[in-house]
């Protein structure tokens, strides 16, 4: 490493003062975040809606809602994407290069987004398979952009501010998820003021308009403006110096690309380039090699990665699931089906603004200053704190005038997942894999996590509704949602262990 150290090129960025390429940087980045943010979680502002559309039972008290596999399918499918993937463009991006791979996801996302919104077909079945195939395939690029994005910020960044930079890009999720919430609201009040419908309690069939399968539909599309509106960017992005010179061997090439950027000159050492192939150990990712310098860092990130997306991505999916249990989103059988997507989206947007963002920016200013472990260490223990403050007095805050505070405090657990371990767990593998690796061994460090959505999606889907005598687990006794805030909180205070005990 010291060698590669000695690189002019390569020392040239580590000392770089903050300058324009680095915002520029962030903001390419980082669109493919805000992206992949938008597209993961957009399903969550329209299942209700997919419900009332096509699983309508006549004579039916409430609205028809997803089966519970439905559902399942639905809201995971695309998580089970963005694992193969993290993957297969992990490994891509380490034997062709990011440039190449980071326009080839963009496109897959674009391409999948608008697919998903084009759901064909007017039975259940079919609408719902078409849907799920797409959202695949969505996930499959999301899976891809994730570890480019951050590869290609640490690869651009200097020392001083690489883990702030890092989490500067990351930080656009939650401007993702905001930008959802504010667009759902938008185009649901846009319906419901051109097209008026009744409350189902009024009126069961009339409550969902026919205009409503365009709500859905446009929601899902719209995921892929902001990845269209960066390709252009990002196809004249140059290749990152660190895989021109180390991996592709390409010291001229490395050299005068990184001139441009940093607007200086800077000599070409392929002599060094050379000498330091053939003076540094060769080993591939599963290597004991590997293994005895990394395994740990890769095991210890990993494992804190599962524990916390357990809570992070069951609670983005499902949160609306928990405001309704508690009263405050109001009972669906007293809106219209545009009326519920409105109300969805507003709840979603209060919780981006007042928690998810700033909790995000928390951490861009604080990384570089008190540090990657201290910050983890804060998000487990406030979100443990949080979630069993919720879980054991659970009716309590069930009861009308207490809603408030159980929004509040389920609220503060977004803020320390992104002042906390949802941030840190992404900056933290960037940094300790060798240039030929790093998109893969940061993908390994992330599949762990992704195997954690898909069982939190397994988890809240029998939570989304309550019943009084048998838990989402089959425990007698506890009420549905109260058992996956008990959950959630023995999963983060897991976290604390791990995070103690490990690198």
């Amino acid at each position: 490493m010291s060698g590669e150290n000695n690189l002019k090129v390569l020392n040239a960025l580590d000392v770089a003062k903050t300058q324009w390429y680095h915002f520029t940087a962030i903001i390419i980045a980082g669109m493919g975040f805000f992206t992949d943010a938008y597209d993961l979680f957009c399903i969550s502002l329209v299942t209700k809606m997919l419900g009332r559309i096509y699983y309508h039972v006549d004579g039916s008290p409430k609205p028809g809602s997803l089966p519970p596999n439905v559902s399942a399918a639905v809201n995971g499918v695309a998580l089970i994407g963005t694992l193969a993937g993290q993957l297969f463009f992990g490994w891509l991006g380490d034997k062709m290069g990011r440039k190449k791979v980071y326009g080839v996801t963009l496109m897959l996302m674009c391409v999948c987004s608008i697919a998903s919104g084009l759901s064909f077909g007017h039975e259940p079945k079919t609408v719902m398979a078409t849907l799920c195939f797409f959202r695949f395939w969505l996930g499959f690029g999301i899976g891809g952009d994730y570890p480019l994005s951050a590869t290609i910020m640490s690869e651009y960044a200097n020392k001083k501010t690489r883990g702030a930079f890092i989490a500067a890009v990351f930080a656009m999720q939650g401007f993702g998820i905001l930008a959802g919430g504010i667009f759902g609201m938008i185009l649901s009040s846009a319906f419901e003021a051109k097209f008026k419908a009744p409350a189902y309690e009024v009126d069961p069939i009339a409550s969902t308009a026919p205009q409503a399968d365009f709500v859905w539909r446009i929601i899902l599309m719209a995921g892929a403006l902001p990845a269209m509106m960066t390709f252009y960017s990002r196809s004249k992005m140059p290749e990152t110096a660190r895989y021109t010179a180390l991996v592709a061997k390409d010291a001229k090439q490395a050299a005068a690309d990184m001139s441009k950027v940093l607007n200086m000159d800077i000599e070409a050492e392929q002599p060094k380039v050379e000498q330091i192939e053939k003076t540094k150990g060769s080993y591939g990712l599963f290597s004991k090699e590997f293994l005895s310098r990394h395994g740990l860092h890769l095991l210890g990130t990993a494992s804190t990665w599962f524990l916390l997306d357990i809570a992070f991505y069951s609670q983005n999916l499902f949160q609306k699931d928990i405001f309704s249990a508690i009263g405050w989103i109001p009972p669906a059988k007293t809106m219209s089906a545009i009326q519920e997507v409105f109300t969805i989206a507003r709840a979603q947007t209060l919780i981006a603004l007042c928690s998810t963002v700033p909790g995000y920016w928390f951490t861009v200013a604080l990384i570089d200053v008190i540090g990657r472990f201290a910050i983890q260490l804060i998000g487990f223990f406030f979100m443990t704190v949080f979630m069993f403050a919720l879980a054991f007095p659970y009716n309590h805050w069930t009861k009308p005038d207490n809603r408030i505070g159980f929004v509040v405090m389920y609220s503060l657990t977004f803020f320390f997942a992104n002042f906390g371990p949802n941030a840190t767990t992404f900056v933290v593998p960037a940094r300790y894999s060798l240039p030929g690796l790093i998109d893969l061994s940061w993908n390994i460090g992330r599949s762990r996590e992704i195997g954690s959505h898909s069982w939190g999606v397994r988890v809240f889907v029998p939570g989304a509704e309550q019943r009084p005598k048998e838990g989402g687990c089959g425990l007698p006794g506890r009420n549905r949602g109260e058992e996956c805030t008990y959950t959630i909180g023995c999963g983060q205070s897991f976290g604390i262990i791990v995070h103690i005990l490990g690198p």
